[in-house]
């Protein structure tokens, strides 16, 4: 049978008379031959085509005319979110850059180099363990320095220069209740030293403060050295960095969406 070309074959054939007795013997009274009715077949209707999904795409293509009424979204309140989010990723970016040398102290060698008498050390020595954790031998001048407070810290805090010199200070911390007449500076100290525009959030504007309280400027290039600041406790520096790191990348990304154009 071929209904699909809508013929149909050998259907006569099988509805002729038949028999079920084996061959070469008589059929019994319940397998004798009998007649059924038969007719002639000469075509059938062939199914209805589905109509397929070239009709629909035209109804596709159509614009929807409630979509098309809603309003445009708002471009200026998009532009200002861009460019918002676009100044934030790139403070972040300048603050991690300015923490660039305290985070370099956070992460090198923990031993100290030793400088000897800092009365006697040199420029050039000075320069090669810039921004290292070093220990030193000192005598300080009790004329010239300036005593300040930080925020929530209990202790106070003195930058004395070494004596006989003005291109180097030392910053030490005087405990709680030590603070009196018959205090006494250290005579070694082991810290980071730096230069006093570089020594860090902390000491930002110490310069300045000096220079306001003893009327002589600081000379250019001087150094700090940092009495107990090792590179273990500016560690936060570095968690700080990274925060701010996280932050501009998270800004980054949310303009990349916003300016992504849908495809």
């Amino acid at each position: 049978m071929n209904p699909q070309d809508g013929q149909v074959t050998g259907f006569p054939a099988a509805i002729a008379p038949h028999s079920t007795a084996l061959p070469g013997h008589e059929p019994s009274g319940n397998n004798a031959l009998a007649r059924v009715s038969s007719y002639a077949v000469d075509s059938l209707r062939a199914q209805p085509t589905q109509p397929g999904l070239s009709a629909l795409e035209p109804a596709l293509h159509e614009l929807d005319p409630e979509l098309a009424s809603l309003p445009r979204p708002p471009r200026w309140e998009r532009t200002l979110t861009v460019a918002i989010l676009v100044l934030a990723a790139l403070g972040a970016l300048a603050m991690t850059f300015a923490l660039r040398r305290d985070v370099a102290y956070a992460l090198s060698d923990a031993t100290p180099a030793n400088l000897g008498d800092l009365r006697s050390v040199t420029p050039a020595a000075i320069r090669t363990r810039e921004n290292r954790f070093v220990r030193a031998d000192v005598l300080l001048g009790a004329a010239g320095g300036i005593r300040y407070e930080r925020p929530f810290v209990s202790d106070s805090f003195r930058a004395l220069p070494v004596a006989g010199r003005t291109d180097l200070w030392v910053d030490v911390r005087v405990p709680e209740g030590q603070e009196s007449g018959r205090w006494e500076p250290p005579r070694a100290v082991a810290g980071r030293l730096v230069r006093f525009g570089e020594a860090g959030p902390r000491h930002r504007g110490l310069g300045g403060a000096i220079a306001q309280a003893t009327r002589e400027r600081v000379p250019e290039p001087a150094w700090l050295l940092v009495d107990a600041e090792e590179p273990a406790s500016a560690r936060w520096v570095v968690v700080l960095a990274l925060t701010l790191l996280v932050f501009a990348g998270w800004n980054v990304a949310a303009v990349a969406r916003l300016v992504r154009k849908v495809s």
